[in-house]
């Protein structure tokens, strides 16, 4: 073998001391794989033993409703409505697989993890397919009859929902089935067949970009276009007969609407209000200002009936059907007593959801209701996660849609972390006995802590959902809900019993007036409450990746029972690194070009136009600004004159906001952005936003960036789902008129916005 070269000797010797060199460098600093082997060797043998641990417990049974979960969320992202039988072949497959791997525990759950989405996939193609109605295309206004199906009284006018039966210049192919809408006076009663001059609009899309989408909800509610009523209301004869099932929810209708009255007459002012939502559902009483307060206290959940009244209603039945029973030694030495009560609870709570509206939310608490009472049946324990799991794959199967809301995410959330706390109580160390306190202090304070400990889970495990939805947080809930709670549950809830079973013998004016008195109380509290500085934090708008990092921690930690839940903490984390730094849009524009908000040097948004109230309340709540939408501060940093509105934002970049066609062809010149409302063709040197990309895009978000604007809609155009407006096509000419011509822009006609604004809240 011949030596090398002098000079390559030197070059591989350099080479091989940096390679001898550098691996000593390295391990310095990472361990070498082969070192790691034994750690990660351990770690998976120790998660074997807890999932070993976690099967043995029967907890994987916990994680089928979050697969399914998934399924029904891969269902709303699609672009297009899936085919129902794609779903179902892939649910057959994967049922087939687990039956087929059953040997093999993880490779079977898989499967069955797989199924589970299927089936939620599934679920939401056929419930979409079979409430499918038309949805108005357009703003109309026009004659509509219709069945009166429902009527709410409020502060001013009534709110009703009507069963069309015509709709003027509509083909009955293309007409609403249902329409929701507002009337200022006149008196119609369920079951009245009307004929009234209408203002009707499409339901409306998210109010910006990443928004609750109205539209959607009000799809799935049946609904096919909101407005208001003007001018005369009539009644006429109906072209057909009424429908049974419309016949038997208006005599339910007329029921509660008279219940409503008595409850309020006799309740007296917001306490008899307060005090007859609870009982019937009808919340129309209940003015704002009380509601802000509610809210504000962290306690508008008990205006909304749902678990904690459905719970309360069906514990005082179960609790004095027992009692009674037992009175007698031989029912209760030779009856099964228990479940005697447990059936008459099923029965009263069922009553109770159908009088009080059989509204989505109470819907939902019913069956979480009813999975327990029908566990004590069967001699199992009433309150357990298996039960929890059940109810959720119950209401995922029957109303898919209902996992995007903010009351599913919220009561499945608050009672899945109680019922981890109970069981974590459970298995405490009792060692050592409990300190006996004397009577009464005793039991005082097991109740006063039993308050606070439920009150705060409650809270940390509903927070992250109301921020998402609704960009508002309450400090003082915790307060609110501690001061009010023991009033509605030790007096509202009994005596609205009471009230309900008395009120056919005309007996029950004193558990009304009961009622009223305890309602007024908490409506103190309340307002107490509502007046301490900081009551509300306005918080700003985080998007779906950080709501499913929350989620992730909040399922990971309920539904683990071994020592991996604490993993629970790294989702944590992200979602908090992600939402302390949200990403804000720097210009905002309503769906119909009304007005917009431009985010100024002081990094606040202004305002230019005449956005409606309700969509510039959603703005500043989305970006955590705590101003009302009367605030003069709003018009701060905006120049306005007869044809146009002008901005600056940080970046010195100038922003127009034209309302007729002359200050189009200006602003395009000199300015970077033109918004419009009016329908424009002709060139324009500026980036230009007018009414036909409004129209087709809806509500339209721009965000900064080095060369301009990201732009952000709120209805894609490649969407083509049955709740999306149809896109109104662009004109094929441009317009004759002369530039010249002053031509002010005209927005789409205003209604109750109220009908935007009727969303779940906090149920």
């Amino acid at each position: 073998m011949q030596p090398a070269p002098p000079g390559q000797e030197r070059a591989q010797g350099r080479r091989g001391a940096g390679a001898d060199a550098l691996p000593a460098r390295i391990s310095a600093v990472v361990p070498p794989a082969a070192s790691l082997r034994p750690l990660l060797r351990l770690l998976w043998l120790h998660f074997r033993r807890s999932f070993a641990l976690e099967a043995e417990r029967r907890r994987p049974f916990l994680w089928l409703p979050i697969a399914m979960g998934v399924g029904i969320l891969l269902y709303f992202t699609a672009d297009r409505e899936p085919a129902l039988w794609a779903p179902l072949l892939g649910l057959g497959l994967s049922g087939a697989a687990a039956f087929a791997l059953r040997l093999r525990p993880l490779a079977s759950m898989a499967c069955l993890a797989m199924a589970a989405a299927f089936a939620g996939f599934a679920a939401g193609v056929w419930r979409t397919a079979d409430i499918a109605a038309p949805m108005l295309e357009r703003s109309r206004i026009g004659k509509l009859s219709g069945f009166v199906e429902s009527v709410e009284a409020r502060d001013k006018g009534a709110r009703i929902v009507l069963l069309v039966t015509d709709l003027a210049n509509v083909p009955a192919d293309q007409r609403p089935k249902r329409v929701r809408v507002s009337m200022r006076s006149g008196g119609v009663a369920p079951g009245d067949h009307i004929v009234a001059t209408a203002r009707l609009l499409p339901p409306p899309g998210p109010a910006r970009a990443g928004g609750y989408d109205f539209g959607r909800d009000a799809f799935f509610r049946g609904i096919g276009a909101v407005g208001s009523l003007s001018g005369k209301i009539a009644l006429a004869p109906a072209p057909y007969p009424m429908p049974t099932r419309l016949a038997i929810d208006v005599m339910i209708d007329q029921a509660r609407n008279a219940l409503t009255k008595r409850i309020a007459d006799v309740g007296g002012g917001q306490g008899g209000a307060v005090a007859a939502a609870l009982v019937t559902g009808k919340r129309g009483l209940i003015t704002e200002a009380t509601n802000n307060d509610l809210r504000a206290a962290g306690i508008y959940h008990i205006v909304s009936i749902s678990g904690l009244h459905m719970v309360l209603a069906a514990g005082t039945i179960f609790w004095l059907v027992r009692a009674l029973l037992v009175l007698s030694q031989t029912v209760a030495l030779h009856w099964p007593v228990k479940k005697i009560a447990a059936v008459a609870a099923m029965v009263g709570a069922t009553g109770y959801c159908i009088f009080s509206g059989s509204d989505v939310a109470t819907e939902r608490s019913l069956i979480m209701t009813l999975v327990m009472l029908g566990a004590i049946l069967v001699d199992r324990a009433a309150l357990s996660m298996r039960n929890l799991a059940l109810a959720a794959i119950i209401v995922l199967l029957r109303e898919p849609e209902a996992l995007l809301g903010p009351s599913f995410q919220m009561s499945f959330g608050a009672v899945a972390a109680l019922i981890a706390f109970a069981e974590r109580w459970e298995r405490r160390d009792r060692t050592e006995p409990p300190s006996a306190l004397p009577w009464p202090i005793g039991p005082i304070w097991t109740a006063s802590l039993g308050i606070v400990v439920t009150t705060m889970l409650a809270t940390a495990a509903t927070a992250p959902f109301g921020a998402y939805h609704f960009q508002t947080f309450n400090p003082f809930g915790l307060l609110g809900n501690a001061m009010a709670l023991p009033f509605v549950s030790l007096f509202v809830m009994p005596a609205a019993v009471f009230g309900v079973l008395a009120y056919p013998f005309g007996l029950d004016w004193p558990a009304w007036a009961l009622m009223g008195l305890a309602s007024d109380a908490v409506l103190k509290v309340a307002h107490w409450v509502a007046t301490i500085d900081h009551s509300t934090v306005t918080v700003a708008a985080f998007g779906p990746a950080v709501l499913g990092c929350f989620s992730v921690t909040l399922l990971w930690l309920t539904l683990w029972t071994t020592a991996w839940r604490w993993l629970a903490v790294l989702p944590l984390i992200g979602g908090v690194a992600i939402a302390g730094k949200p990403e804000r849009p720097e210009i905002l524009i309503e769906r119909d070009g009304s007005g917009l908000a431009v985010r100024g040097p002081d990094g606040r948004l202004a305002i230019a136009g005449k956005p409606s109230r309700f969509v510039l309340q959603q703005w500043l709540a989305s970006d955590g600004d705590s101003r009302s939408p009367d605030d003069p501060t709003l018009r701060a940093g905006v120049t306005c004159d007869r044809l146009a509105c002008v901005a600056q934002t940080a970046d010195k970049r100038t922003i127009s906001y034209t309302r007729e066609r002359l200050a189009i062809i200006e602003d395009c010149l000199r300015a970077d952005l033109v918004v419009t409302a009016i329908p424009w063709s002709g060139a324009c040197k500026a980036r230009l936003i007018e009414r036909m990309a409004l129209s087709r895009d809806g509500a339209t978000s721009l965000y900064r960036t080095a060369s301009g604007w990201s732009s952000h809609v709120s209805e894609p155009n490649a969407a083509d789902r049955p709740w999306t407006r149809r896109r109104e096509r662009r004109p094929a000419e441009p317009s004759k008129r002369p530039a010249s011509q002053s031509v002010t822009a005209q927005p789409t006609p205003a209604v109750d916005t109220e009908a935007e604004a009727d969303t779940e809240r906090l149920q």
